[in-house]
């Protein structure tokens, strides 16, 4: 997670709730890590997600994604890494996350990174 959350533009990393979390300028949540948050068994990823998205994901996996508490009806999207992670799905479903939240400027320079290779 960490090397994935800190490949983006100007993310930073800092503990959150306990559990460490990645943050575009210190300020909006790109994703957080959760390991049995509340006795919930779940070791997994929240993060923001586009409208939609949410909801798409949960009917498409249901035993791979999930709402989380808290941040689940505002979109948020939980993805479980205790159940055959993909990481390279995982590490898109940061980057739209980054897309999401991130200001356009950084988001641009993260297309412009993406495109030098």
């Amino acid at each position: 997670m960490r090397e994935i959350c800190l490949a983006l533009p100007e993310v930073t990393e800092r503990l959150s709730h306990g559990s460490p979390a990645w943050f575009v300028r210190g300020k909006r949540t790109v994703a957080m890590f959760r390991d049995d948050h509340h006795g919930d068994g779940r070791l997994a990823l929240w993060c923001p997600a586009a409208p939609g998205v949410q909801q798409d994901m949960i009917d498409e996996e249901p035993e791979r994604f999930f709402r989380p508490p808290y941040v689940g009806p505002s979109g948020w999207l939980g993805v479980r890494l205790d159940v055959d992670p993909d990481w390279d799905e995982i590490a898109r479903i940061v980057e739209d996350a980054y897309r999401h939240v991130a200001p356009k400027r950084l988001v641009a320079r993260l297309d412009a990174q993406l495109d030098a290779g």
